[in-house]
Parts: C-alpha cells; structure tokens; sequence
C-alpha cells in the first residue's frame, strides 16, 4: 500500500492541474486524471483465483517465514525418524502457532481500533466470524433481475404518489394559514473554503467508496494531500457558479436482504441501500456546514425537530416527552400520545415544494437557491448485484438517498408540519419523520382530544398536498395516567374509531402505558445476551483489550441507550440490567458464574447500572446549563435565583419542582435537579465538559464501591 501511494503521488505531481472550465468538465478532467495514473501505476488484470482464499493474517510476514521453517523441520523429521528431530519440530510448530495467533489478534485489534466509534464495521466483522455470510442467491445474478429490481423500487414510490388523494384538500376541515417568515437576512452565495477547511471536511467523512469512484477511499484520502489543488478548484466552482456536476448525481443501489430468515428469492424482502460517488459527499459536506450556520443565525430550526441535529439526539426528545407526561400524570391528569408513521417519505418528497421550502421557509435566494435546484434535478440511479447492473432511471422526487445533505433537506420540507401543531395547541415533537403528538386531559374533560382529531385531520390534508402518505395502520395510539382514567379515555377514543396499544416503540424504546419499562428492559437484555454469546465465541480470537472494545460497542452501548429514560425505576427493574453487565464482565475476565461480582467490575472500572443511569442524567444536566444541549432541556432546569445576595447564588445549584408522587412517577426534571444540588460544589462549578466527566466519574465511582 505505501508502494503504491508513493509511486501515485508521484505521478500525479508530474502531471499539470486542471485547468479552469466548468464543474461538470472539472470532474470529467479529474477523473480522466486519476484514471490515467491509475492505468500506469496499478494497470487493470483479470486474474482467475482457485480455492480457498487464505485467511489475511496468514500473509503476514512472520507467519510465512516460520511455515517454512515449520515446514523444513517436518520433512527433516520425517526423514530421520530421529526423536531429537520430533522435539525441534514441536518446538517449531508451537512458535508457528503461537505467531499465527499473534498475527491473527493483532489484525482484529487493528480494525477495532480503527473503527471504535463505527459500529456498522464492528458489527460487520463479528458478524462475518460468528455467522455464516448471507449471499444474493446467484439466479438475480442477471441483467434482467437488475432491472427487475429497479423497476420494483421505482414503482413503490410512484403507487405511493398516486395512492395520495390530492382531492382532500376540497374537505371542508381546512388548513390554519402556513407560510415561510419574512427573513431580513437572506443567503445569497456560498463562501469560498481554504485547504484547511477542506482538509478538516474530509477528514471528518467515513472513507465509504462507491463504485463511481475512480480510486478507493481509503487510497484517495491517503493521497489527498497532493489531491486537494484539484478538488478545491471543483468544490469552489461548483459553490460559485451554482450547479452541482452532473457526474455526481448518479447513485448505484445495492440491494440488502432486511433479516437472515426472509426470504431471499423475493424482491419485496431487500432494502435498497444507496451508494454516491465520494467527491459528491465532499462538496455536500461543504454545503450543509454553510447552510446549518446560516439556519441557526436566522433561527430557522424547528424547536421540537431533534433529527440530524447537532447537539441534538434521540434521547434528548424521548426525555422531554416523557418528561411532559411525567408531570401531567404525577398531576392528576392523563396524557394520550400518537405515534405517526410514514409510508417512504424521504423518497416522495416533491422537488418543487421543497425549493419553494428553502425559498420561503428559510430564505436562500441567487446561486444558493440555484445550487439546490442544480443538485435536486436530473437525478439518476442503477441497481447493482454482482458484476450485472441495470439500465439507469431517473429519479423524479425525494431526497437523494446515501446523501449527507438529505436529512436536512427532509427536515425543511417538514417545517409547517410544526406551525400546524402550534396553531392548534397540540404538544408534538420530531425526529426526521418519527412525529409524536401528545396532549394532556383532566378527568371527565375530552375537549382535548376533539382538538387532536382536528389537528390529525389537518395533519392529513397537509401530507396530502404534500406528497407524503400517513400509514394510518402502524400508526400508534398510547395512554398515559392513573388506570381508572386511562381506561375512560380508552372507551371514549374507541368510540371516535381509534384503536390504542398498551406499548409500542418509540425511537427504539418499548415504551408501556404503566412507564415500567418491563418489555424496553425485556428487549434490551435478549439482544444484550445475543451479542454477548458471540463475542464469548471470539475470545480465542482476540486480546482482551480488543474484546472489551466489542463489549463497550455492542452491549455498554445497549445497556447506555436512553438510560436516562430509567430514571426512579425499582432496583428490582434495572437488575435484569445488571445482570447482563455482570456477564459481561465474567466474559471479559473469564470468572466463575458464583464469584463475588464487586471486585470484578471494580478491576475493570466499570460503573453499575444504577450508577451509570444517574452519571448519564448530571451529563445531561451539565449540558443543558452549560448550552451544550438542545433548547427544550436548557429551558427544563431553572436555577436557583436567591431573593437577596447570599452565598448559594454562586453555587449553581437548581430549583427542585414540587411533585406529588400519589398519581405516579416523577418527571426528569426532579430527579435531575435533585441529584444535581446533592453534587460537591466543585462537580457542579467544572469549567469544561471533560472536567466535569473526569470528576463526575471518579465520585460515583468512589460511591459506587467504597
């Protein structure tokens, strides 16, 4: 590999940069160029490779040169006959292995290492290892089942489009007025960037290639250094002139099998994942910085969308919904939430609409407005299964797939979805197209649910006109509050025709009508143990230090996933929890099943479960007094504002909410607040957020075990 990025880098420093034209022929230019190196340096051969492929490690330097040397000893011994000859054979065979398994520990170590915070690798890899590959049967190994593939996905989305009555909007339910603000500031052009603006954007991009491209990832961001003349030039013209090259607009589909137990003959089973060329990912990258910046100068963002959000997260929404319901419940009243579901909205989104969005909505005008017309239009794709690939198709509508500007885009398109909940009064929050709605009633009075059924016929309508289809059958209904009012409000929203559930998942957590979280708690372990069963399997595989990694990327990540949601649970609940952690550990440190698990989880510096959920909460905390989290929890934790100068107004503390806990649990909010006013002053006054974790961990750590 450093053979060949030195001879490449070589090359292309003889070779004269491009010269200034238009961004399709930049691209056009630029790849002409890689090629013309690529066929000097690494010239294309088709070689036939019979049996087994060798494992990768066994290629390693040290291994082959102990085989042969296992392998000479062997035949002296056989030979011979002589029992001198056997032993120095054992011996030589016991070094191979012993190089074998280093070699081997050592390949698995460097792409955990280089892949901690990816988990798709992670997953990838001990899937590999610990099941058997799940391969595209070879009869849609053909041109025609390419096309048939195409054609299949194609026609989903335009049944979806004509499934939609435009016709509703002649109700006479009507749409409260919706319409874009009215934006002093505008932007107009792009900024040019430096190299060391560029440098930094790819560095911060997963090296994913794309068949389109003309040299693999890893290679290309290996030898950007003497690339970055030439794809600076192609970024800045195509920001300037306001056209994205048309040869990045094409995207290649490769169908993915959804689960191991479908079946594979059958189309419908596979999901379409969409692959882009890398230097389009690139100038997107780019695009979404400016425009993100630009969002959060004007205020753009919708309060209550937390998707593809920095500093926004799924946990952050799950908790300041569930803290809302908290409170109305610990209140006395009852809180109904409905769950919408969405049938491919990503991929109807119509094109016009969403200029008129960005136009309107967010206020982009000139060669900014002329850029995202240039990157929606004129679309492409092709489906691709083994060295067969389909005929192109065009794309119509939707935000391009695989994209990195697409969640954004969604998120603008789905703004006056927003102004409808607040016209109407009805609490609601989103993440990308996971919309919650929720609405809090006092016994005996249902005005509140006439209000949401006004509001869900108007959602209706909007979607409609909008190209976007509400799957009304995985739309979900749950009840919330005391049982002898959930079960009023239940009868009364069976009379309106709306069924309710007694739990459903909620950006991947069960949630229950009871907020226990027996069957959140129930799914978590299952898969817990599932994974934990296959990383036991690699433990000859790998040191210990590379299978804590993959305890910390599959099961610490499971057990971490919206803890902060446990908070005021029963220690009963949450040691089903910490019993996965304590396998865990016996895994790790290969213990007996009966010995004493304190010591073991102090050798290995892990928290609890219980410890774990309160150091997510002061994390939580810290952020949100700190501006590092979104706006709905900064404004959740006031602070204490004394009535005269006294000492305690410089501590940071908070006001503890008064809670009745007859009616139920209490919100996120008081647990918050109360565990943060119980922290030592100097936990509380940490002037980083890595202070703050550094100290926050080594006290619960002190409470935790001394």
């Amino acid at each position: 590999m450093k053979i060949l990025m030195y001879f490449f880098k070589k090359a292309i420093s003889l070779l004269p940069p491009l010269n200034p034209c238009s961004a399709d022929d930049l691209v056009e230019n630029f790849n002409l160029k890689i090629l013309k190196v690529i066929y000097v340096i690494a010239p294309y051969k088709v070689k036939t490779i019979s049996g087994k492929q060798k494992a990768p490690w066994r290629k390693a330097a040290s291994v082959t040169a102990q085989k042969k040397e296992c392998r000479k000893v062997e035949r002296i011994w056989r030979k011979t006959k002589l029992h001198i000859h056997h032993d120095i054979y054992k011996e030589s065979l016991r070094a191979y292995n012993l190089d074998l398994k280093n070699a081997r520990e050592t390949f698995f170590s460097n792409i955990i290492k280089t892949n901690t915070n990816n988990a798709k690798t992670l997953f990838a890899t001990v899937d590999r290892l610990t099941n058997p590959p799940t391969e595209i049967p070879p009869d849609l190994h053909s041109k025609q089942k390419c096309n048939e593939f195409a054609a299949f996905y194609i026609d989903k989305i335009e049944g979806i489009r004509r499934a939609i009555n435009i016709s509703t909007s002649n109700k006479n339910v009507g749409l409260p007025p919706c319409s874009g603000k009215n934006y002093v500031a505008r932007m107009a052009c792009f900024d040019d960037i430096d190299s060391q603006n560029l440098v930094e954007t790819v560095t911060q991009l997963k090296p994913s290639t794309c068949c389109l491209d003309t040299i693999p990832t890893n290679l290309f961001k290996n030898v950007f250094d003497c690339l970055a003349v030439d794809i600076l030039q192609i970024v800045n013209n195509s920001l300037q002139s306001g056209k994205f090259p048309k040869a990045l607009k094409t995207a290649v589909i490769k169908p993915l099998l959804k689960k191991r137990s479908l079946d594979a003959s059958i189309i419908n089973n596979y999901r379409p994942i969409s692959n882009l060329p890398f230097i389009s990912k690139i100038i997107e990258k780019v695009v979404l910085q400016q425009l993100n910046h630009f969002l959060a100068s004007t205020g753009c963002y919708d309060t209550f969308q937390s998707g593809f959000r920095p500093l926004h997260s799924t946990e952050a929404a799950l908790i300041k919904v569930l803290n809302d319901i908290r409170l109305n419940t610990d209140s006395g009243k009852t809180s109904i939430l409905m769950l919408l579901d969405l049938s491919a909205p990503f991929d109807t989104v119509d094109h016009t609409l969403l200029l008129e969005r960005l136009e309107n909505w967010v206020g982009l005008s000139g060669t900014v407005l002329n850029w995202f017309r240039s990157y929606l239009q004129n679309r492409n794709y092709f489906v691709s299964i083994g060295d067969f690939v389909s005929e192109s198709t065009n794309v119509t509508c939707g935000v391009p797939q695989g994209s990195i500007l697409g969640p954004s885009l969604f998120n603008i398109y789905m703004l006056p979805l927003g102004q409808i909940m607040q016209n109407n009064n009805i609490d609601h929050h989103c993440y990308a197209d996971d919309t919650q709605i929720y609405v809090s009633l006092s016994p005996n009075d249902y005005r509140p649910i006439d209000l949401l059924c006004q509001c869900i016929e108007q959602v209706k309508e909007w979607m409609c006109r909008n190209f976007l289809q509400l799957n009304e059958d995985k739309t979900e209904i749950i009840v919330f509050g005391s049982k002898t009012e959930r079960l009023k409000v239940t009868q009364h929203l069976h009379s309106l025709s709306l069924k309710t559930s007694i739990k459903a998942r909620n950006l991947g957590v069960i949630m229950d009508s009871d907020l226990h979280f027996d069957s959140h708690i129930k799914s978590v372990t299952k898969s817990a143990y599932y994974h934990l069963k296959n990383v036991a399997r690699l433990r000859g595989l790998m040191s210990t230090e590379d299978l804590q990694k993959l305890v910390h990327a599959f099961i610490t990540s499971k057990l971490d996933y919206c803890n902060g949601l446990l908070t005021g649970l029963p220690k009963q609940t949450l040691r089903k929890l910490q019993l996965v952690q304590n396998a865990a550990a016996r895994v790790l440190t290969k213990t007996k099943k009966f010995d004493h698990i304190t010591p073991i989880l102090k050798s290995l510096h892990w928290l609890p479960v219980g410890q774990r959920i309160d150091f997510k909460i002061m994390l939580l905390t810290y952020k949100s007094l700190h501006g590092l989290g979104p706006k709905y929890l900064t404004d959740m934790p006031p602070l204490h504002q004394p009535s005269r100068p006294l000492r305690s107004s410089e501590t940071n503390l908070l006001i503890i909410p008064r809670v009745n806990t007859k009616h139920g649990k209490a919100g996120f909010s008081y647990y918050a607040t109360n565990s943060w006013n119980k922290l030592p002053q100097d936990l509380r006054l940490a002037p980083t957020l890595s202070t703050f974790k550094t100290r926050l961990k080594t006290f619960m750590f002190a409470i935790a075990f001394c």
